[in-house]
């Protein structure tokens, strides 16, 4: 009965609105019909006509012309039925095989795939592994994400190729892309494969990185290289660059035992000095934004900032006028995703409210509609580090909001899967409530 029970459900899966299939196996049983109907014509007309031979009581007898017509009709209906849903069955099972993991259905990877086209119009702004993570999480909500970079990364592999070849730094984008297309195919791998010191130049290279270096010089174009790689890994979405001008970071840092601060550039620099970062700020100073990355915020639905860095992966997207005024114009859901735990050189001893107040510093008030903070702080951290709290003696211009996304294998980061969840959930309350 329980094997009845779940095979009914499976058929019934199939007729889920929205799955695009009703349509076309209307097409199909009105074809095969016509067909039927002419076929039959045919045998009747050659039942008639033809003279009496062997073959005719064979031909009647396989007509059920014994039974009683509405029968006889039941029973033809069942059996075409039968052999559509067959036919399909199959036909579908072999088209769609190669891309079915283990112990997936059809129905089920097709019903997931039109929910996610249908899913919100989401921008991640913000840059480095947090965003990576966050991105692998949305990706099963939605197909429509637009990831939103910072360009003044300076380090390792886009430090180099930044200085040799004159391009925007790729490795952001570079793990952004991974982290939307299909994290266990084998040329997701290839694209984010590093190699070895002992390559001579390309050690500390990616390939991903050499990927997009070639393909600018081969379009001319660093936007028109991101999209061809989004293009090869499959990317469901796009990825941005904050602006296309050749920005570079730079920093007040407060050093130990002085009273005046010091001017550090470099983005992988900033973090490595000791002492208190006072301002950061971009140089040249107010570069035009990426057009397509402002359009995707004052078009979207959801615009989440952050996970990642304060100073070196959020504040240098934030930095760009164009990307700020287009985050204050929006109508979407806006939500401020604080760190799970401080960073070393960047955050010690930061809560909640102190992520806030040097946002506003640099940036200015009403940015966000909800911050998104972690509630799950049982996990012991590596020594230094420290988790981010919400304070609550000080009093914040936003509301916030609570929610165990903290990860259990790399205490200290967000959880993909429950960092994506939390969010959903907030903006379908928002949308709820318009």
């Amino acid at each position: 009965m329980n094997k009845w029970h779940s095979f009914w459900q499976k058929v019934a899966m199939w007729f889920t609105p929205g799955l695009g299939v009703k349509r076309w196996l209307g097409f199909v049983i009105l074809g095969t019909t016509l067909l039927g109907v002419g076929f039959a014509m045919l045998l009747l007309q050659v039942y008639r006509t033809a003279p009496d031979t062997w073959w005719l009581p064979l031909l009647s007898a396989a007509s059920l012309r014994f039974l009683p017509r509405p029968l006889r009709a039941l029973i033809f209906a069942a059996l075409g039925f039968t052999a559509i849903g067959i036919g399909l069955w199959g036909l579908s099972h072999s088209l769609l095989a190669p891309f079915l993991r283990p112990g997936q259905q059809v129905v089920e990877m097709l019903s997931a795939y039109r929910r996610r086209e249908r899913g919100p119009h989401i921008v991640a702004i913000g840059g480095g592994h947090g965003l990576s993570t966050l991105l692998r999480g949305l990706k099963e909500h939605s197909h429509n994400i637009t990831a939103i970079v910072t360009v003044a990364d300076d380090g390792g592999s886009s430090g180099r190729l930044r200085k040799t070849l004159g391009i925007l730094p790729p490795g952001d984008i570079r793990n952004c892309l991974a982290a939307l297309s299909n994290d266990e195919a084998l040329l997701t791998q290839l694209f984010q494969y590093r190699f070895a010191d002992d390559y001579g130049e390309l050690g500390g290279h990616s390939f991903g990185n050499l990927f997009i270096s070639a393909m600018t010089a081969l379009t001319g174009s660093f936007e028109e290289a991101v999209a061809e790689a989004g293009r090869v890994l499959a990317v469901h979405g796009r990825v941005l660059p904050s602006t296309l001008k050749n920005v570079h970071l730079a920093a007040e840092v407060a050093l130990p035992y002085q009273n005046e601060g010091v001017r550090v550039v470099g983005e992988s620099r900033i973090p490595t000095m000791p002492g208190r970062i006072r301002r950061v700020w971009l140089e040249p100073e107010h570069p035009p934004a990426f057009p397509l990355a402002v359009q995707a915020i004052l078009a979207a639905d959801l615009v989440v900032v952050g996970p990642g860095s304060l100073y070196t992966s959020i504040l240098p997207n934030l930095l760009v006028p164009e990307i700020a005024a287009a985050l204050r114009a929006t109508r979407a859901f806006r939500v401020f995703v604080c760190n799970v735990a401080t960073q070393p050189g960047e955050t010690d001893g930061f809560s909640c409210q102190d992520h806030l107040r040097v946002l506003e510093e640099h940036v200015g008030h009403g940015l966000f509609d909800v911050v998104l903070t972690n509630s799950d702080t049982s996990a012991s951290l590596p020594q230094g580090v420290n988790w981010v709290l919400v304070d609550g003696e000080e009093t914040s211009p936003y509301r916030i909001v609570s929610r165990p996304v903290a990860s259990d294998e790399h205490p200290g980061r967000h959880d993909a899967r429950s960092l994506a969840s939390a969010l959903l959930q907030l903006w379908e309350n928002y949308a709820s409530r318009r």
